[in-house]
């Protein structure tokens, strides 16, 4: 196992014309541009000491200081009596408990030296336990588990609320393995070294006190670290830019530097990579210094010395396999003449990658494409192996599955397709070099998934485990339309809905969408969706805007920056269609997103309040003109612009929602809520959307968990209490 890893135009205020069914609302009738003026709390100017000063609720930033969690506790006595007070409430929460604690869901698997390890969590164990087994016995009916790490026994030991952050494990035997270890959730963790032969942590081992690390292991007794070597260490967004390597008992004090970037990067903070071969021998040290969220410059450790590559900024790098780097770019790029498309899959050497090209002349000629996506098709995800490449691929929004092998000199990379369902979402797992194996996973909005492990050589999947349905997915269908955005472009989106759907726009409906940072979402069984809302005849639709990564990095930049008003408009297209179609209509119509997704759904609520009765927004995202102040937002910079700088600031001021409350709009009653212990995306954004609402007289719901953090995987049984929650609202909006 390597790693163990638990997961801007003017706003459109006016619509066209628009046809509705019988019995949906004509969202014409409701929408009334708001003007500047009936905003209160708008910025005379959007300098940052502008916006600070028109700010009535700064004090609610600090995360745990008295206003703040006055305001939290008061909020959530009465957000906590509607929801949980609600009769549906407990039975949701029980419904939502035994399907995220069943024993037989799948166990995500990992390999570990020669098993497989795998990290579980249930209602006995809600922190979880990280085990193993072999192989043979997970693909068994009976297998045979091997407990390595006791959270929940760890954290009643030190009396800490820790929660399993993953693993890094040496190469090839993986006995020596890094474990994270989050107190409440954070994304900053504790790392500690743990022997697997003898299940303890390492007396006189590697130990790195909390941070947000990035750590490789080099060989047994060296770690390349990037982390905060104290004061002036760590980037504005509160990330290293400095490489060092520590040796076993040294302190981070006595490491010695081998790479500097500079305090003003950007992004998520400098990291160094190793890549190895299928016997576990280095093949590459490879630096990633970040210098906004999306560009980046590459490095390689050369004799210990720090070589620049010539590589284009967007990139993504998968791995390494025969001196050959394999890598996606996200913008065209030229290489030795040759032109490359964007998203595509690329296997330069890296000797050709130096800037003095080295022995160039000695080393052959080759096609440097492994695959090149048509205008619909995106790489979902690659897997490196020895000589062969395993690709998933985005195909109109569907998975497909190939390997590609290296043809040799002078010869190009050879295609074979694997054989995978049709309509599912295809996602692939860990993966093996010395095996060349890896797990792949199938799914559907009405598929439970299918786990399978890909014989790369033969190019075959073999099923090892398939998940036993959680609802009853007979009463739905799934279809896919689209939408025509406000600049014509077509948004495809899948409508999950009842067989026997009356077109008469009385359908309860959850539109969700992301549309952001290149992420893409595929069709995802969600058990909790299906039993909590398909169950009670509820609808769900999945948007696939622009931001996001459905049809590769074009998808994703065309809603960068100044065009990000492009994402919203294209979810609200999507609600137009919908009510269009008949299948709901404003009364019956909710949005749900979260983190970036806070963004798309406030700003939503804000720009067209008409089309929606219903929002769920939650660890969101909301004072894009202050969210570079808050950690970690100037990370992401490049992905909304920066606040500081005047033409910037005008565009992100044309759509952030907390500037843009007005007392004069009549918004529906939303849910926002959030974590304390979110070190991601500040609990701020969400406690002054809040707070604002509320003085403008707005109704509405917030509550703010107090553990768990940004992604939520810290206690099943408290997940269950969140969707229950979440799904008691939007009954309470929609169905009642």
């Amino acid at each position: 196992m390597r790693r163990l890893i638990l997961s801007a135009a003017i706003p459109a205020l006016m619509l066209g014309a628009c046809s509705t069914m019988p019995g949906a609302q004509d969202p014409t009738e409701a929408s009334v541009p708001v003007s500047q003026a009936s905003m209160p709390n708008f910025p005379a100017d959007l300098t940052p000491a502008g916006v600070a000063a028109a700010d009535d609720h700064l004090a609610l930033e600090a995360v745990d200081g008295a206003e703040g969690m006055a305001f939290v506790a008061r909020s959530n006595e009465r957000a906590l009596a509607t929801l949980e007070g609600d009769p549906r409430y407990e039975p949701f929460r029980q419904q939502a408990e035994a399907i995220l604690t069943a024993t037989d869901r799948i166990p995500a698997p990992s390999f570990l030296g020669d098993g497989i390890g795998n990290f579980w969590q249930d209602a006995t164990n809600p922190k979880g336990i990280w085990r193993r087994t072999t192989l043979e016995s997970y693909a068994s009916g009976n297998t045979q588990w091997e407990t390595l790490l006791d959270i929940d026994a760890l954290a009643r030991a030190e009396g800490k609320d820790w929660v399993f952050k993953g693993a890094s494990c040496l190469p090839p035997a993986e006995t020596r393995c890094l474990v994270n270890l989050s107190d409440g959730g954070k994304d900053a963790v504790v790392v500690r070294e743990f022997d697997l032969t003898t299940r303890a942590f390492v007396d006189g081992g590697f130990v790195l006190p909390e941070g947000k690390h990035r750590i490789s292991w080099l060989d047994a007794g060296t770690l390349l670290v990037a982390t905060d070597f104290g004061p002036g260490t760590l980037t504005e967004s509160g990330y290293p830019y400095i490489v060092k390597t520590l040796k076993r008992g040294q302190t981070l004090a006595e490491a010695t530097e081998v790479y500097r970037g500079e305090a003003g990067d950007g992004g998520y903070g400098v990291s160094a990579s190793v890549f190895r071969d299928k016997h576990g021998v280095v093949e590459a040290v490879i630096i990633s210094r970040p210098l906004d969220t999306f560009r980046s410059e590459t490095w390689e450790l050369v004799d210990g010395t720090p070589v620049r590559l010539d590589l284009p900024a967007r990139l993504t790098i998968f791995g390494v396999t025969h001196g050959s780097l394999i890598f996606s770019n996200d913008d065209p790029w030229t290489f030795m003449g040759e032109e490359l498309q964007a998203g595509s899959l690329l296997s330069p050497c890296l000797a050709c990658l130096r800037p003095e090209r080295d022995g160039l002349a000695s080393i052959p000629s080759r096609e440097w494409t492994i695959f090149s996506p048509s205008s619909r098709q995106s790489i979902a995800d690659v897997r490196v192996l020895d000589d062969r490449v395993l690709v998933a691929i985005s195909d109109n929004v569907a998975g497909r599955l190939a390997v590609f092998v290296d043809g040799g000199h002078r010869a190009s990379w050879l295609r074979t397709d694997i054989v995978t369902p049709d309509n599912v979402n295809v996602s692939l797992g860990d993966s093996s070099k010395s095996r060349g194996e890896a797990f792949v996973s199938t799914q559907g909005f009405l598929t439970s998934p299918t786990l399978s492990l890909a014989d790369t050589g033969a190019a075959r999947l073999t099923e090892l485990r398939s998940a036993p349905p959680k609802f009853d997915a007979s009463t739905h269908r799934v279809e896919q339309y689209e939408a025509t955005s406000a600049d014509g472009t077509k948004i495809p989106y899948f409508v999950v809905m009842p067989r026997d759907l009356a077109m008469d726009g009385t359908a309860p409906t959850i539109l969700f969408g992301y549309g952001g940072f290149q992420i893409s979402f595929p069709p995802a069984y969600k058990p909790e969706m299906g039993k909590l809302w398909l169950e009670n005849g509820g609808v769900f639709v999945q948007a696939n805007i622009r931001g996001g990564g459905e049809f590769g990095p074009g998808w994703h930049q065309a809603a960068l920056n100044e065009n990000r008003q492009r994402a919203f408009d294209d979810f609200a297209a999507v609600a137009e269609d919908l009510i269009a179609r008949g299948i709901t209509s404003p009364r019956h119509l909710g949005i749900y997103g979260r983190s970036n997704g806070g963004v798309l759904t406030s700003v939503s609520i804000t720009q067209r309040p008409e089309l929606f009765n219903a929002a769920v927004i939650e660890s969101p995202l909301i004072d894009m003109l202050r969210y570079h102040e808050l950690p970690a937002g100037a990370s992401w910079i490049g992905e909304y612009g920066d606040p500081r700088i005047p033409e910037e600031a005008a565009w992100i001021a044309e759509y952030s929602a907390y500037q843009r409350l007005s007392p004069e709009v009549d918004y529906p009653r939303v849910y926002i809520t959030t974590n304390t212990r979110d070190d991601r995306v500040h609990p701020g954004h969400a406690r002054k959307f809040a707070a604002r609402l509320e003085a403008q007289g707005h109704d509405h719901l917030y509550f703010e968990d107090t553990a768990g953090g940004h992604s939520n995987d810290a206690d099943p049984v408290a997940n269950a209490r969140r969707w229950a929650r979440h799904y008691v609202y939007l009954a309470q909006q929609l169905m009642d």
